[in-house]
């Protein structure tokens, strides 16, 4: 690209998880909460819906990766919700395991998950700061 040219980031199209068995995935986050957007088989691959925006969470099938645990140097996609507290209610009620208990941040509060290969999902709410959130 030369000195005079550039681009505009625009906002997310897809985030994309790995994940060894699409099967098991779309299972996992659906007890998770999370609704498919569609599913692909053949293509080896699933959209997780994330609010109303058509940008989702890509569950996209690679043989090469298996069940790990969350190492803490990986990446996170943290996503907004009313209350994160209640979230990781739910979750342990439909055997999702929070990795840590709820954390308080600047914002509001954090429960974090993690799949089966490692992918590291938050739920973070603005109960601390609603004016910055999606419903002040």
């Amino acid at each position: 690209m030369s000195d005079d040219e550039s681009y505009e980031l625009l906002g997310f199209d897809n985030v994309l998880l790995p994940v060894g068995d699409l099967a098991e995935a779309v299972g996992f986050y659906e007890r998770a909460g999370f609704a498919v957007g569609f599913r692909l088989d053949e293509a080896g691959i699933a959209l997780l819906k994330v609010g109303g925006e058509t940008p989702g969470l890509l569950l996209r099938q690679e043989e090469a990766v298996s069940h790990r645990p969350p190492p803490w140097h990986s990446a996170r996609v943290w996503l907004e919700v009313p209350d994160a507290r209640a979230a990781a209610r739910t979750l342990g009620n439909a055997g999702v395991e929070p990795l840590d208990a709820p954390f308080s941040g600047a914002t509001g509060w954090t429960v974090e998950i993690a799949d089966p290969w490692g992918n590291v999902i938050g739920l973070t709410d603005y109960s601390k700061r609603p004016e910055l959130g999606r419903r002040p």
